[in-house]
């Protein structure tokens, strides 16, 4: 995809980068030369511009882009100009992120796409996976339902799929299991990378280290984790 990022703070920057090195076609804008600088080889474009000046949008190919994402975080007055003028110019999709209630009233009666909540998300997130002791992360679906990376119990290990009843015992789904595989670089150094195996067949065999994908409520994720921290599945 096209992705213009507008905003270059810690949430912007770090943003566009993992949204390039996954694919995506990155334009980053932002007033700040210095940030321009640091960001500039690691996206498509960099373009320094003043959020604010409608004139300055020119240099954006908004009209050829997917999705923009209005990252401004600091200057809420700022934030609200620029989605206004790409919301003017583009029909792409448009996620604004807000920093109080007023200003997601503003987004919401403007009609944005979405409206992102960075601190207040990763902070809801982190709360998740610290009550739910054991698990990996998490991702919440809603009040009570998560996907949640959680490590393999020792007693399902060796055993397939099919002859654990995982879904029966403890009512959850497998998406999909991650495993460590071991590589070696060009001049014989072994490291190892996590690989996702896709979606588990019957026959698919649990090892050791692996790390399940789990669809379900957080009552029973939580049952799970005990039962795996007890080093028990009764």
């Amino acid at each position: 995809m096209k992705i213009v990022v507008i905003g270059l703070g810690n949430f912007g920057m770090s943003l566009a980068v993992h949204l390039a090195d996954s694919g995506n076609e990155v334009i980053a804008a932002d007033n700040n030369l210095e940030k321009i600088e640091l960001i500039k080889e690691k996206v498509s474009h960099a373009v320094s511009m003043d959020a604010t000046n409608e004139n300055a949008y020119h240099s954006l190919p908004l009209k050829n882009t997917d999705v923009v994402i209005v990252a401004i975080g600091e200057h809420e007055g700022a934030a609200l100009m620029s989605t206004a003028i790409v919301k003017k110019i583009t029909e792409a999709r448009i996620i604004t992120r807000s920093a109080s209630a007023i200003q997601d009233t503003i987004l919401e009666a403007m009609d944005v796409d979405q409206i992102i909540h960075p601190e207040q998300e990763y902070a809801e997130r982190l709360t998740k996976k610290i009550n739910l002791k054991g698990s990996i992360d998490n991702f919440e679906i809603d009040d009570d339902y998560l996907v949640s990376e959680v490590s393999v119990c020792d007693s399902l290990i060796g055993k397939k799929l099919i002859e654990s009843n995982f879904r029966e015992k403890y009512k959850l789904n497998i998406i999909t299991i991650l495993r460590k595989k071991e590589y070696t670089n060009l001049i014989g150094r072994k490291s190892e990378k996590q690989e996702v195996i896709g979606m588990p067949k019957p026959d698919t065999v649990f090892q050791k280290r692996d790390v399940l994908v789990v669809f379900g409520k957080n009552s029973d994720i939580e049952k799970y984790l005990k039962n795996h921290a007890n080093r028990s599945d009764n």
